[in-house]
């Protein structure tokens, strides 16, 4: 282990949709496998190495919440998990309950109509607008509904309420994070809405929709696939994540809105780690951006 000098039920049965083969059964928390392949060596923070493994496990959010429990079930997409990602892995069922998130339901209604993905992102990356400037004023996770009322910039919290209005409003969606492997702390996270018949990559934070030349939804993986699809996005104001090297590695994750009473929605501040590395982040990093604690070290 590192130090830092600091103080301080199984979900009901899942109908899966027909994209290739048809697949019936259960995603516990935590899956370790499914009918067509052994997840074992892609699930949580291990599938992307050391140094990154002990970033996500030092998670800012609060140990036990939901944005912790989000990071121990994604699955990593590379090319040995990449069908099962974009087949079975997420039901196009959605199952919201009308009514249920009132505060939610009207923020859907407040938008031009009809409701698309777009109009979503549009809303979203707004709300980084009301975040605290000083990271001594920053709270992390919490509900929805929290995160909208206080504001964010936070990149989990933002996409989590995307993934949220996207499945309310329709569209079936799901969380990835995309990792910069060469570089420290090069994490950012999105998500991926169904719609116009495919998974298309939403940058939640930035207000980004990734396309093709045709316009219809480029997903994460054909991103992955096709650098010169990212550098064309890459021309947008305000693209500060869209570029080949952030998408090097993403890690995918269900979370549903129906299962909210599943989930642990404790705020918290940033821990000892995190505010090493928002301290230095503020600085500019001077010396350059780096592991502050040993962490590419680990393993070695």
């Amino acid at each position: 282990m590192l130090e830092i000098s600091c103080r301080a039920e199984e979900p009901p049965e899942l109908i899966y949709p027909k994209l290739g083969f048809i697949e019936y059964g259960r995603l516990p928390k935590g899956i370790k496998e499914c009918r067509h392949m052994d997840l074992t060596d892609y699930i949580g923070p291990a599938a992307f190495g050391s140094a990154y493994r002990y970033m996500l496990e030092n998670d800012a959010h609060a140990p036990g919440s939901v944005d912790r429990q989000l990071i121990t079930d994604m699955v990593r997409l590379c090319a040995e998990t990449a069908e099962y990602l974009y087949t079975v892995f997420t039901p196009l069922e959605v199952r919201c309950v009308p009514g249920s998130r009132p505060v939610l339901d009207s923020i859907l209604n407040s938008l031009s109509q009809p409701i698309t993905p777009a109009g979503i992102a549009a809303f979203i990356c707004r709300i980084a607008d009301k975040a605290p400037a000083e990271s001594d004023e920053l709270i992390l996770g919490g509900t929805e509904e929290e995160i909208i009322n206080r504001g964010s910039d936070w990149c989990m919290d933002i996409a989590r309420v995307a993934c949220v209005l996207m499945q309310m409003a329709g569209y079936p969606a799901r969380i990835v994070s995309l990792f910069n492997l060469n570089q420290a702390y090069s994490g950012h996270v999105i998500v991926e809405a169904y719609y116009n018949g495919k998974w298309g990559a939403i940058d939640s934070t930035t207000g980004i929709v990734y396309r093709h030349p045709d316009g219809q939804p480029a997903a994460v993986w054909e991103l992955m696939r096709n650098p010169a699809l990212i550098e064309v996005h890459a021309q947008n104001p305000g693209a500060f994540y869209t570029t080949v090297e952030q998408f090097q590695a993403a890690g995918m994750v269900n979370y549903f809105c129906w299962d909210m009473d599943k989930y642990d929605y404790t705020v918290a501040t940033a821990n000892c780690y995190y505010r090493t590395i928002l301290d230095m982040a503020k600085k500019g990093w001077p010396g350059g951006l780096r592991w502050l604690h040993g962490e590419d070290r680990l393993g070695s």
